[in-house]
């Protein structure tokens, strides 16, 4: 028996050995919402350790939640959820849904990440309203340091489906990328993170002068339609 045994024969003990290790959990919603290689899996874990990654993936690859593929591209690896860790879906969805609608909107706004935020962003944005033109939109969050401050957003309509790959259609870059921006976004981070959350609208940010938008008058006006928003984010909260 493992020291992390809860020793019980009980299913849900014998689940919660496997997924109730720090971090399993936020793993999976990650690989459940679509990332396969292992720098992906880091832009949606930031503050895992790469360490750490690797060994929650050898973990799950030894309980048969997770297996290596060899990807497109030569030598590269990636890691696919089994039958058995596509069937977490629902548990992972569940948890989530039970977060936004239980979970104070005080405490969840005091875990603001910017490279999380602008991650999730990225790849649940609605090309529907965006033009069929390359599109860049700088994000600014004037009150982090240097290295959180400036993202950009470069949206592709035409690159294709594949949103964890060169390529994609949306891809982000906290360096600049050198190209023209059509749209400066200026908000705190706490702003944007509650405006993705579903907790503030772009229309109330925009009143209350803590979202300022220069730039394409298009963009700027669709912004609510192709932000995306989180997917929990129509869930209403239930705690205030």
């Amino acid at each position: 028996m493992s020291q992390r045994s809860y020793g019980q024969f009980c299913p849900v003990a014998m689940a919660a050995e496997v997924l109730c290790t720090r971090w399993t959990i936020v793993l999976l919603r990650e690989m459940i919402a679509g990332s396969t290689r292992f720098n992906d899996l880091r832009r949606g874990v930031p503050r895992m350790s790469p360490a750490l990654l690797v060994q929650r993936l050898r973990d799950l690859e030894d309980a048969g939640v997770v297996r290596r593929v060899a990807g497109r591209d030569s030598g590269v690896l990636e890691y696919h959820l089994t039958p058995a860790g596509r069937e977490l879906e629902t548990m992972i969805e569940a948890m989530g849904l039970w977060g936004q609608r239980w979970v104070t909107t005080e405490l969840s706004l005091q875990h603001l990440d910017a490279s999380l935020l602008m991650w999730d962003m990225r790849r649940n944005m609605n090309l529907e309203p965006m033009p069929r033109r390359r599109s860049v939109i700088q994000f600014l969050y004037a009150e982090r340091p240097a290295s959180e401050r400036s993202w950009w957003l470069i949206v592709e309509p035409n690159a294709g489906p594949h949103a964890s790959r060169a390529g994609a259609p949306v891809d982000l870059c906290s360096v600049d990328p050198g190209f023209d921006v059509d749209l400066y976004v200026a908000a705190d981070l706490r702003t944007m993170t509650a405006i993705w959350m579903g907790l503030d609208t772009v229309r109330a940010a925009l009143d209350g002068q803590r979202l300022l938008l220069t730039g394409d008058a298009d963009l700027a006006s669709d912004m609510q339609s192709w932000l995306g928003l989180s997917p929990f984010a129509k869930t209403r909260k239930m705690a205030s």
